[in-house]
């Protein structure tokens, strides 16, 4: 059976931060080319979803670490070089390719999280929306984890490690309105070499700046920091899948 033709969206960028070095799963390759159950890559499953709604001329990947077997691997996508991967955190990874950006929207993601497919379109649609955008949960997290809470508005108010009493966790998938690009843009160079792009988040948050958060409404998403979150993603792509329904 044929798969239904799907209009891809041209105006939205997207930046998959991938520099890093992946220690805590005892591997000796970027963390995106961690090889899953299905024989594919992070990398390769992350490019498969996304550009089923993007094209991949709007794909660019951040690297570093053992750079040329990211490049070898997908040659086909656009690639921007963090040489700092090994003495800065993702802001400073994200500015590299902000700083490329020509216009639209920006979807950016960690390089080790997958998802369900279902969750690209539903993070799209926020493009219509007057406000950019974090995916979230609102399951209990751990000290690792990148919480969030919100203010009375429903709106996310604290992105970091360290909140206290936390809704739930950042699951490492955001869109930046193309109007907050350049406020964004600015934080991310005032933040510390060693910041998460979070904090960039949160300084926006403290000049008026707006989030909302997704939620993902048990459409799969987790980050692979540990081989335990490895071993929970391959046990998701191994069981069989229904047709995905309509996301609202």
């Amino acid at each position: 059976m044929l798969e239904p033709t799907i209009k891809k969206t041209t105006n939205t960028s997207v930046v998959i931060l991938a520099a890093g070095f992946g220690m805590r799963l005892k591997n000796n390759k970027p963390k995106a080319l961690v090889e899953l159950s299905t024989n594919k890559t992070i990398l390769d499953y992350q490019v498969e979803k996304i550009s089923k709604y993007i094209p991949v001329d709007n794909i660019s990947v951040v690297v570093g670490y053992k750079k040329k077997l990211v490049e070898k691997a997908h040659p086909e996508l656009k690639f921007v070089y963090n040489d700092a991967y090994d003495k800065t955190n993702t802001g400073k990874s994200l500015l590299a390719a902000v700083n490329t950006l020509k216009g639209g929207h920006l979807l950016w993601l960690n390089g080790d999280v997958v998802f369900d497919e279902m969750i690209v379109p539903k993070i799209l649609a926020t493009t219509a929306s007057e406000n950019s955008c974090v995916l979230v949960d609102n399951k209990r997290c751990g000290e690792e984890e990148v919480k969030y809470d919100l203010d009375r508005h429903g709106k996310i108010i604290q992105l970091s490690k360290t909140v206290k009493n936390p809704k739930g966790e950042s699951l490492g998938i955001n869109l930046l309105l193309h109007k907050d690009i350049p406020l964004f843009k600015r934080h991310l160079a005032l933040i510390g070499d060693t910041d998460y792009f979070e904090k960039a988040l949160e300084n926006m948050i403290s000049e008026g700046a707006r989030l909302d958060p997704v939620y993902t409404n048990g459409l799969f998403c987790a980050e692979i920091d540990f081989p335990q979150d490895l071993e929970e993603v391959q046990n998701y792509l191994r069981t069989p899948k229904r047709e995905p329904a309509l996301v609202k």
